[in-house]
């Protein structure tokens, strides 16, 4: 307060305001012009002495003033009258706790509870924990300073993050992604983690086991994910439409051709509803005949091993591996273990150990079965599928949801990550300079790009990194491509 008009002013918006040693000698110029006085400890204006007379009954003031005529109806009941106090607070108050207000303006809490229970009917103020956890007792806050808070914190909290160069953002995602020395996984638990990261991103079928898991998993065994195959864990699939499948003129007459590029991801079984949210391709044309065969076998039998399909179809053996690589190419098959996939991926591999009987056949790892798609994506898709973007890139923007194939549109996604922002759950700013837009990032990246940044220079394996952060076209669309 500079002067008594403002002392004056915020009487009038607060109604009853507890007696202030630094601002004594404003209030003394203030009652000597009879245009405030003081009851019990308390301040008011005289333009408020009405109302502080209905919210108080029996309150004694000093000096004794006459209320000026108002141009307002003042409320009946006093509980109202209270409310009109509270509301007075609420507007340039932090958020506040009826114990706090009932002890500071000497009213009955039950009163207060009442009062603030008109106030949130109203739309007025909100009731959370704001400056404390849960368990605690409610704060309120007045809606408007509530969300003002917000955007000063999170303006505040975006400044504090200085932007990291292309490199450093490179090695940043070469260690986030556990492709830099020292910060691969190991064993079958690593071997989890890194699929559950990668989730929704579709390779060349022969890179999973070529390039992106062995680099990413210290001493990779085929074993590791033929356990998480079999176990139940992880699945495989197509999980892009094949072109083959879009009803465009220039793609009339379209084929889906066996081949060792097919695009497939691996991912995770309980995840799989979300993911596999893109209808289920119609087929019919765009298919041999074999294959066609072979999906009405597994569509009557349901999941069938490899010599049951040769059977139930009477084709050869080769014709059946040619009509399941359609298949697969399509999203429209899936496996048991990864091993089936391997026996497809390699067209040198022959039997096993033995011969005649005792011989191992190529495809005994484990059944066919139809890969289900829905028909309709879940309304939880796109939050989903944004918090799988920061778990696999730790700062998302535009460019890099613009290469993800299986991707909603960007400005879906940008609602769930302001709205993630907003709760606190990641941190909004600017941390990538070479990139423009909104960006966002989980606490945990934020703290790994700080130290890459502390490093200084860095080297970067550019091979194993996507290549448009090296300036490449944006149809590089994979990692290990």
């Amino acid at each position: 307060m500079r002067d008594a008009d403002e002392l004056h002013e915020a009487l009038l918006g607060m109604v009853v305001l507890p007696a202030r040693a630094e601002w004594a000698t404003l209030f003394a110029e203030l009652a000597a012009a009879r245009r405030a006085t003081t009851m019990a400890g308390f301040w008011i204006a005289a333009e408020r002495l009405d109302l502080v007379r209905r919210a108080c009954p029996g309150a004694q003031f000093t000096p004794t003033l006459e209320a000026p005529p108002l141009s307002r109806v003042l409320p009946e009941s006093r509980e109202a009258c209270v409310a009109e106090i509270l509301r007075g607070w609420f507007e340039c108050a932090v958020p506040l706790r009826a114990s706090a207000l009932a002890r500071d303006l000497a009213l009955p809490q039950d009163m207060v509870e009442i009062a603030l229970a008109q106030l949130e009917a109203e739309g007025q103020i909100l009731r959370g924990h704001f400056l404390s956890r849960a368990g605690d007792e409610i704060e309120w806050a007045h809606r408007r300073l509530l969300a003002r808070i917000h955007r000063l914190t999170i303006g505040r909290l975006r400044r504090e993050i200085e932007p990291v160069t292309t490199a450093q953002f490179a090695a940043f995602l070469s260690r986030w992604q556990h492709l830099a020395a020292g910060t691969q996984l190991h064993g079958v638990e690593g071997a989890l983690q890194v699929i559950g990261q990668l989730q929704g991103l579709e390779w060349p079928a022969a890179a999973w086991e070529n390039e992106v898991l062995p680099r990413r998993i210290a001493n990779y065994d085929p074993a590791l994910l033929d356990e998480l195959c079999l176990s139940g864990e992880v699945m495989w699939g197509r999980l892009s439409p094949h072109p083959a499948f879009e009803r465009q003129p220039d793609r009339e007459g379209r084929r889906v051709r066996p081949t060792r590029v097919a695009p497939l991801a691996l991912f995770l079984r309980e995840d799989a509803g979300w993911l596999l949210a893109s209808p289920e391709p119609q087929p019919p044309e765009a298919l041999s005949r074999a294959a066609r065969e072979v999906l009405v076998a597994l569509q009557t039998r349901g999941a069938s091993f490899f010599h049951e399909l040769t059977r139930n179809t009477d084709r050869l053996a080769g014709e059946v591996e040619n009509a399941l690589w359609e298949l697969v190419a399509a999203g429209l098959v899936t496996a048991d273990g990864f091993e089936n996939l391997r026996a497809l991926i390699d067209p040198h591999r022959r039997r096993g150990e033995g011969r005649g009987r005792t011989a191992r056949p190529r495809h005994a790892a484990g059944r066919w079965a139809l890969l289900r798609h829905a028909q309709d994506a879940p309304p939880e898709y796109v939050e989903r599928f944004a918090r799988q973007l920061l778990e696999r890139w730790g700062v998302v923007f535009r460019d890099i949801a613009a290469r993800e194939t299986l991707a909603p549109p960007w400005r879906d996604i940008l609602v769930v990550l302001r709205k993630m922002e907003t709760r606190g759950e990641i941190r909004g700013g600017r941390f990538a300079a070479a990139f423009a837009g909104e960006q966002f990032a989980l606490p945990e990246a934020l703290d790994l790009l700080r130290a890459v940044r502390r490093a200084g220079e860095v080297d970067v394996d550019w091979d194993a990194l996507p290549a448009w952060l090296a300036g490449a076209p944006s149809a590089a669309t994979s990692i290990a491509s």
